[in-house]
């Protein structure tokens, strides 16, 4: 007597345990990781009225923000910066819209 023809099987399919998709491929709102930084796109415009030798305020956040600081030299760029030289005479790059002129008073 002939041996008996042994059951085929096959492996279970790629498709039978999908992974969910990812986050933005769908029509749920994509997810903002906390680890992105924020761009200003205005910053590329930079400020137009401000020079060398200018008394300036920092307002942009940071270390030194609120300090008053003197522009030493620009630096050029996609986005505009100035190295600043604040009242404790530290010196830092700052991007020209976070600088505020001083007006002279009196």
């Amino acid at each position: 007597m002939p041996a008996r023809k042994r059951k085929v099987t096959y492996p279970p399919a790629r498709t039978a345990n999908q992974r969910p998709s990812r986050y933005g491929a769908g029509p749920e709102a994509p997810a903002v990781r906390p680890t992105v930084a924020a761009i200003n796109l205005n910053a590329a415009a930079g400020q137009k009225n401000l020079s060398v030798g200018d008394r300036v305020r920092i307002i942009g956040g940071g270390l030194y923000s609120g300090e008053a600081a003197v522009i030493e030299r620009f630096a050029g760029g996609v986005i505009p910066a100035a190295f600043v030289r604040t009242e404790s005479g530290h010196t830092r790059q700052v991007r020209t819209i976070d600088l505020e002129p001083i007006t002279a008073e009196g």
